[in-house]
């Protein structure tokens, strides 16, 4: 069937670091992409301009034109009001307080705009055209360096009431007194366990204490704690058994905040995402995550859920903020068009 010229849609991934921007058509087939720099430094305002002008940037790259394209998406990381279109108090964008993007994007490129968090933005694109099509029930969570999540419920991300829908990273997965502290400020919190940085923290601890391992003088003359993970992942590619002790510890502690989220929820599958996947499937390593992940997780839950759910890996790595963001738009678009009083 053909594409329609007019149906088209532009997707962005706002970071602290770079701004990524795909033109997609509406079988969620990326057109066009390009990177550019955020500076968040140079505040809001002018990054809000620099994305517009790269939105088109992008638009003419596909060989398109600014009619052509039905709506943009735009994904963000951080507190935001969604209803208002506006960032709150992003942590990786600092002095961008209160800021209306979505509508000065719109000003500024001359668009409609969908605005939406990264993570169900990334969720939904699993869901659109990745590893979760056709499910009823998804959950994407991203390893980094911290713990996102993105939940599609019947063909719709859950944003919560307050926009802030999905904050799985802190679920509570240790309540000792000595739990370890998250970024947030709370003891216990996944994201200070199963994240990079909680591999990097749990791992510069075990090489502290003298433990046999061939991780000791590679971390040790480390210039970054963030370089910690993969050398985990390359030192359990190679069978030590601390590395390998590791990751096997940051599966269960996932496992702990899954069980949570699968008897909140019930969904038919959860994806694991992100940059610290130990490799993914094509990996030994990788996949000895995600079985020691699947294995814990299923024993404890009911078995009448563990015999229905999927548990595996996501597809579209980090293309998925911009692919889902530009989905989301084109949800949005189709509802415009076809509004629920006007449904048979």
């Amino acid at each position: 069937m053909a594409q329609d010229a007019n149906k088209n849609f532009v997707g962005i991934d706002l970071g602290g670091t770079n701004i990524k921007i795909g033109v997609l058509n509406d079988a969620g087939e990326t057109l066009a992409y390009l990177s550019t720099p955020t500076y968040v430094e140079r505040g809001p305002e002018d990054a809000t301009k620099r994305m517009a002008q790269a939105v088109h940037e992008a638009i003419e790259k596909a060989g398109l034109k600014p009619e052509n394209i039905a709506r943009v998406g735009l994904g963000s990381p951080g507190t935001m009001d969604l209803p208002a279109g506006m960032l709150v108090r992003p942590s990786n964008l600092p002095g961008w307080n209160f800021f209306p993007i979505r509508d000065k994007l719109a000003e500024y490129s001359g668009l409609p705009v969908t605005f939406a968090h990264d993570g169900p933005a990334a969720g939904f694109a699993e869901y659109w055209v990745g590893a979760g099509q056709g499910e009823e029930g998804l959950i994407l969570l991203t390893l980094g360096t911290g713990v996102g999540c993105g939940i599609v419920l019947n063909g719709h991300v859950w944003n919560g009431t307050h926009s802030h829908g999905g904050e799985s990273g802190h679920l509570l997965v240790d309540i000792s007194e000595n739990a370890r502290w998250c970024k947030c400020g709370q003891r216990g919190h996944l994201e200070a366990y199963a994240s990079a940085t909680g591999v990097a923290n749990r791992t510069i601890e075990y090489v502290e204490a003298e433990f046999q391992t061939s991780l000791r003088e590679r971390v040790k003359a480390r210039k970054r704690n963030d370089e910690v993970p993969k050398m985990v992942f390359e030192e359990a590619e190679n069978g030590d058994e601390v590395a390998i002790r590791i990751v096997k510890e940051t599966a269960r502690y996932l496992a702990y905040g899954m069980v949570s989220l699968i008897h909140t929820l019930d969904p038919s599958c959860i994806l694991i995402g992100g940059a610290m996947t130990f490799g993914g499937k094509e990996t030994k390593t990788g996949k000895l995550f995600l079985e020691a992940v699947d294995a814990e997780t299923r024993s404890r839950i009911f078995l009448h859920l563990a015999e229905r759910l999927r548990i595996d890996y996501a597809t579209l790595g980090n293309d998925a903020g911009y692919i889902g963001a530009a989905g989301l738009a084109r949800q949005e678009w189709e509802e415009e068009q076809n509004p629920p009083e006007s449904r048979p």
